[in-house]
């Protein structure tokens, strides 16, 4: 990407596992001119990057102007499909995310939308987390800007992030190892936060970007052109 036309890009759920890792690589890229984030609570990242608090997401059309001058949308937030409960599961995956797409598209028609869903999320799954992340896609999909929904599997967070979430926690120590390793091997069956992150940066400066991009080509735009 010429440095010329670097991006200016909104990251939505900063905080989270996946999150950390976008803005991580949106801040170490040379294609990247403008980081924001937008947060729940003001000081809950690090770095060169302009905050966008609001407390409840649900609320985003009153930010008006404040989520004006982007060229991308890096949506990461979503709750852990494990000990969610299908109703919180549903408000966060469904109406959560629509209220924060909705504003931001209304801010910046030109822009291209990236949301982070899952591997196998589909509207007819009988497994509720696929389930709601399908029905979400679908919904997404239909706004009036470029939209690309990211596929990733199993994701490892790199050095310097990790999950908030206790349940979690003890399952990352143990398979971090282990996922590095499937990353090269398996590249289908792993990623990571930071490379997904590298390939939003990619997509995003795309005129036509695909409408869905699924785990092993997450990772090959991660690596570059020289990957592809």
């Amino acid at each position: 990407m010429d440095n010329g036309n670097a991006l200016r890009v909104l990251v939505v759920g900063a905080t989270g596992l996946v999150g950390q890792g976008v803005l991580q690589a949106c801040l170490q890229s040379a294609d990247v001119a403008r980081v924001a984030a937008l947060l729940r609570r003001p000081g809950s990242v690090a770095g060169n990057v302009d905050e966008i608090v609001l407390p409840d997401f649900r609320r985003a059309a009153t930010l008006g102007d404040a989520l004006a001058g982007f060229d991308a949308c890096f949506y990461c937030a979503g709750a852990p499909p494990v000990g969610t409960a299908e109703a919180e599961y549903r408000q966060v995956t469904l109406q959560v995310t629509r209220a924060v797409a909705d504003a931001w598209v209304a801010a910046n028609p030109e822009g291209c939308f990236l949301y982070v869903s899952g591997a196998h999320a589909n509207p007819g799954s009988r497994i509720m987390p696929l389930r709601v992340k399908g029905e979400i896609e679908r919904a997404l999909a239909q706004l009036p800007v470029r939209t690309v929904m990211l596929r990733p599997a199993g994701v490892r967070p790199v050095s310097g992030t990790g999950t908030r979430h206790a349940l979690l926690k003890p399952f990352y120590l143990l398979a971090r190892p282990m996922m590095a390793v499937a990353e090269g091997l398996l590249p289908a069956l792993t990623t990571s936060n930071r490379a997904i992150g590298q390939a939003m940066i990619a997509l995003a400066g795309m005129p036509a970007p695909p409408a869905v991009v699924e785990c092993t080509q997450i990772n090959r735009l991660a690596r570059g052109p020289s990957g592809r």
